[in-house]
């Protein structure tokens, strides 16, 4: 009896010191997890006060109004590349949603299981990860060569093409989420399975679906690589979708890399300007998730 006593005082001991053990490792994960997350929003609050203190000083009726002026004249605004920016980003969304939202409830409700879905799954996985460069530079070679123009065409394919994986993973995954009692109820009441698809299973994740097209236009709306390869820029109105079109982000990239000084104010106003429309769209997503959680 005093043997088993004593392993037993011998386990608690053990036991008291693993339990110091782990919340010990716990603290210090804790600690080490809020000095990076603070290092990251100090950052992003640096980012945020720097682009607010050097872009509002750009902002008055001319800047929203007027076309850019010539190089070394005061004056003028970007209304034009505004116009355009809000036209390409557009239609790359009427492209690129559609397509995603059809891929996606293929991969969720139709193709489960099978060779094709895993085939477009795993391409849809590499295409997050491309560069958009890379994107950029193969637009360029299938449309802008051949045509001999750099056009708005092409900048929307581009687009299109970047934010298609995007709306793939988000709509399978919303689709996903959806409870299998909601298809089954539908089936057992006789509905074809595409009926069962659009009236219930949509219906129910319609405000996550909606989440990742606003997520897919953020993530397309601060992008220039794949412009300056297939939409280029243009100081004047947009007169077709054939030709060049003048854009937020090629314009910031050509006024911060200029040496006069008010196009350098311009640039950091239009980089403003894009910065709350994506911080917009990040905050209404979020509040679209969360309104979801709640009526659930």
């Amino acid at each position: 009896m005093v043997v088993e006593y004593q392993k037993e005082i011998g386990g608690m001991m053990i036991l008291i010191k693993s339990l110091k053990f782990r919340h010990i490792k716990n603290n210090i994960v804790k600690v080490i997890s809020t000095l990076t997350a603070s290092v990251g929003l100090f950052f992003l609050c640096w980012i945020l006060y720097e682009v607010l203190k050097r872009g509002i000083g750009a902002y008055n009726w001319a800047f929203f109004t007027q076309l850019p002026t010539p190089p070394g004249i005061m004056g003028g605004g970007l209304v034009n590349a505004m116009v355009g920016t809000v036209l390409i980003t557009l239609l790359a969304t009427c492209v690129g949603t559609p397509l995603g939202i059809l891929s996606g409830v293929y991969l969720s409700e139709f193709g489960k299981g099978t060779r094709i879905a895993s085939a477009i799954r795993f391409i849809n996985n590499v295409l997050v990860g491309i560069p958009s460069i890379i994107i950029g530079m193969f637009i360029y070679t299938l449309m802008v060569a051949p045509m001999k123009s750099f056009s708005a065409w092409a900048g929307m394919v581009a687009l299109a093409i970047i934010m298609l994986p995007v709306m793939v993973r988000t709509t399978e995954d919303m689709l996903n989420m959806v409870p299998d009692a909601l298809r089954e109820s539908g089936l057992a009441l006789g509905a074809p399975k595409w009926k069962v698809t659009v009236g219930v299973v949509f219906r129910a994740a319609r405000s996550g679906i909606l989440t990742g097209v606003l997520l897919a236009v953020a993530r397309i709306s601060g992008e220039t690589a794949p412009l300056l390869f297939t939409v280029l820029n243009s100081p004047y109105w947009m007169k077709s979708l054939k030709e060049p079109v003048a854009n937020l982000t090629v314009t910031i990239f050509n006024y911060a890399m200029s040496p006069y000084r008010d196009w350098i104010t311009k640039a950091w106003g239009a980089s403003l300007l894009i910065m709350m429309a994506v911080l917009g769209l990040a905050v209404f997503s979020r509040l679209l998730l969360r309104n979801k959680g709640t009526s659930n």
